[in-house]
């Protein structure tokens, strides 16, 4: 995110305040003395104070120019802005309560809003991280439309506020260039982040309140996405966030920096649980990858995995662990 200058707030462009600034540290100055100081041209330097003395800023005393007290010259326009912001909250309230009261008398079909183009469904996503208070709950697939982990200057918009973030990552992210460094940032920043083999859709949900996921996770057309308002809809997708947190494994971060994943020793992975009860029930490998839709070696490679857990040499003796581990 880009840095404001802290009087950016009171109107002053970061020229005008660096001039105040030099002259608050100086007796008195001149046009050409100050214009040297800040490393900007004559005209920058004049322009700045001209702006300073419309706003009672500064002042000029025999040729040279001198700075207003902080106290007087700043104290009215500190209380204008709060006025001001005083203003937008009334008013902000006033509109939300018609907001509420429009959405109570909404059809059905007007609680799911279609939002379409790139630049609309990024600016609607910031605005659902930037408007949420409590807690923003998010499930992210390995493929990236719109946003990626790295652009979402939101999020830190967010948590800087003190919004509580629940993300629960798709595996295949983490073997992406930058997965790893962009989820190791988030849990250094506090949030809480799960890693499941498989993320069924992309959703972010503000608040409990507010919800936006894409129409198609490869829309080869213009990108759209859906925003749903409070609704058994919202409800179900809800759902789908709690069961697909309750099923994934924490992430953390190890006393080396190094991304791990929390799940007690010995356990198996989720989809180690699906390939393990098609194996046993007779499925060859080839029938097991056409079931869950990956490649053969995938299969095979996640058979070897857990006999090297189980400590076995053929898939036999996998069966027999299994069924005394009551790892099916």
């Amino acid at each position: 995110m880009t840095e404001t200058s802290p009087l950016a707030a009171l109107g002053l462009r970061p020229i005008e305040e660096a001039t105040y600034r030099e002259l608050v540290a100086r007796p008195a100055a001149t046009t050409a003395e100050l214009a040297a100081a800040l490393d900007t041209s004559l005209p920058a330097a004049a322009a700045a104070l001209t702006s300073l003395r419309d706003l009672g800023l500064a002042a000029r005393s025999g040729g040279r120019h001198i700075a207003s007290s902080p106290t007087l010259a700043l104290t009215p326009l500190v209380t204008q802005r709060r006025d001001q912001l005083r203003r937008a909250e009334q008013e902000l309230a006033t509109l939300a309560a018609r907001y509420r009261a429009t959405v109570a008398d909404r059809a059905s079909g007007d609680l799911v809003e279609v939002v379409t183009g790139v630049e609309v469904i990024r600016q609607r996503f910031e605005q659902l991280q930037l408007t949420a208070t409590e807690e923003v709950q998010a499930l992210v697939t390995a493929t990236t439309l719109v946003v990626n982990g790295a652009d979402n200057a939101a999020e830190a918009d967010a948590v800087g506020r003190g919004v509580s973030y629940r993300v629960v990552v798709e595996r295949a992210l983490l073997e992406k260039d930058g997965g790893v460094p962009n989820v190791a940032a988030a849990l250094t920043a506090g949030e809480e982040v799960r890693v499941a083999e498989q993320v069924p859709i992309k959703l972010v949900i503000a608040d409990r309140s507010l919800a936006i996921l894409p129409m198609a996770e490869d829309a080869a057309d213009l990108p759209a996405a859906v925003v749903v308002h409070p609704s058994g809809l919202l409800d179900a997708l809800q759902a789908l966030f709690d069961a697909t947190w309750e099923h994934a494994w924490p992430l953390c971060l190890g006393p080396d920096g190094a991304l791990a994943d929390q799940r007690p020793a010995g356990a198996l992975l989720p989809l180690d649980h699906q390939v393990l009860s098609l194996l046993l029930a007779g499925l060859t490998d080839r029938a097991i990858a056409s079931h869950l839709g990956m490649s053969m070696r995938t299969v095979q490679r996640r058979v070897q995995r857990m006999m090297e857990l189980a400590g076995v040499r053929t898939r036999m003796q996998l069966g027999w662990h299994a069924a005394q581990a009551e790892w099916s």
